[in-house]
């Protein structure tokens, strides 16, 4: 088991850059789950009148999802994540309420947590929920399925 980790920069572990990019860093991760920020700002594709649409909301929550599946393709001392290419596809979204929409210039924390995995040789499929939260109050939450694999 993997020990937790903390304060990663998730770009260098995410095929994603911007403007797809909708998480700034990981905070905790573990073997099951992971807490991550990011920062709206008025540059972010998926703005509307200052608005951070529901498009933006579930791609938040689904990278921020696929980190703890994702993870495990790469070795524990690989902090630049160098050692691997992985790519994650969200094959369902199995359930999303989405409370409330956040304007640019808000910090949303995004909490998941691993519900079932199945690993073959290079692919992961695996059910996440996630919940994102804007201050203390829960604005998203969500259950996806993915599928992640090495390229």
């Amino acid at each position: 088991m993997k020990p937790e980790r903390t304060n990663i920069a998730i770009k260098k572990f995410l095929p994603h850059r911007e403007p797809m990019l909708m998480v700034d860093s990981i905070l905790t991760i573990n073997t099951d789950s992971v807490v991550v920020e990011f920062s709206i700002s008025s540059d972010c594709v998926f703005i509307i009148d200052d608005v951070l649409t529901e498009t933006g909301l579930i791609e938040n929550a689904a990278q921020a999802c696929s980190a703890i599946v994702g993870q495990s393709f790469f070795d524990l001392d690989d902090l630049e994540g160098k050692g691997n290419k992985v790519i994650g596809y969200i094959s369902a979204i199995k359930k999303v309420e989405i409370h409330q929409l956040p304007k640019v210039n808000d910090i949303l924390i995004t909490k998941a947590k691993l519900i079932s995995r199945y690993d073959s040789e290079d692919l992961s499929v695996c059910t996440i929920s996630g919940s994102t939260f804007r201050n203390d109050d829960l604005i998203v939450d969500c259950t996806m399925n993915f599928l992640i694999h090495e390229v």
